[in-house]
């Protein structure tokens, strides 16, 4: 076999070995399996161009290469071009199906809401906080790939954690809604009547913008409606702080499509407001619980 074959296949065994690592770091980064996948090739393509000469910690090479195509990815949010792969290079992605499943295992494993949060962060936060909190990168290696010191590396993380760690000092009425909440959900979730009639109020009212409510304003009034019109949705919905109180955000794969405001009185949902409209989403400041 050619000496180069032989690098190039030695080269396309040791990416192999760290693909699923690297399709983690960039699922977490960007959100989107399909730009993982993309971010992960690209890492590919910059080491097959490379050749790995003079590469101490090829793990760490990588991590840093993706991340960098990460970074460039959540700043342009632009189509990617395609680049023809070299002979000897791993298989790119998946079928739509296998996408598809992946995408559900990958957002069930890190939290559909911190997937929400992450998406309203900039993209340096963002970096940062994945890096060092969730692959424990030290931030002297962040933070070239940020394009910041370290010490504002460190800065980034930590105003990112703040957002995603919102929840973690609630208040005794928080956490008393917050269990009004996740039982309403999860009896919607798994046709739960009974559950759902036992967290409404009788004379709850739900209103919902002419984004969430399919093309046009949508009222209903009355614990039996709300139940049944609740009854076996939410099955992407979680519970989350909106602008610092208790609701509710339905968030495919954890892209955001509605907030749900809710009010709660006496132990019980008294009203729900959900927002759906682009424009006000992108102003809500969603923390993970």
């Amino acid at each position: 076999m050619p000496q180069e074959n032989f690098e190039q296949n030695f080269l396309a065994d040791r990416f192999e070995a760290d693909r699923a690592r690297l399709r983690g770091v960039a699922y977490r980064l960007l959100g989107s399996l399909p730009e993982a996948e993309d971010a992960v090739q690209e890492a590919w393509l910059r080491l097959s161009r490379n050749g790995g000469g003079g590469v101490d910690n090829l793990s760490a090479w990588l991590t840093t290469v993706t991340s960098r195509v990460c970074l460039d990815m959540l700043r342009s949010r632009k189509s990617r071009r395609e680049d023809v792969l070299p002979d000897g290079a791993p298989e790119p992605a998946v079928t739509a199906e296998e996408a598809i499943e992946r995408e559900t295992i990958l957002a069930d494993s890190v939290g559909l809401a911190l997937l929400v949060v992450l998406r309203t962060l900039s993209p340096a936060e963002r970096i940062a906080f994945v890096l060092h909190d969730l692959f424990d990168m030290p931030f002297d290696q962040i933070a070239p790939i940020v394009e910041r010191t370290p010490d504002a590396a460190r800065q980034l993380a930590s105003r990112a954690r703040r957002r995603v760690r919102g929840g973690d000092s609630l208040d005794a009425g928080q956490v008393a809604q917050k269990s009004v909440v996740d039982a309403f959900l999860m009896a919607a979730r798994t046709g739960d009547m009974a559950g759902l009639m036992a967290v409404l109020d009788p004379n709850v009212v739900v209103r919902a913008d002419v984004f969430a409510g399919g093309g046009q304003t949508r009222e209903l009034v009355g614990a039996q409606k709300v139940a049944a019109f609740y009854n076996g949705k939410a099955q992407t919905a979680r519970t989350v702080l909106i602008n610092g109180e208790i609701g509710a955000v339905v968030a495919p794969m954890g892209k955001l499509l509605m907030a749900l405001d809710i009010r709660i009185e006496g132990g019980r949902i008294a009203e729900i407001t959900v927002v759906g409209d682009p424009g006000r989403l992108s102003e809500v400041e969603v923390s993970a619980l």
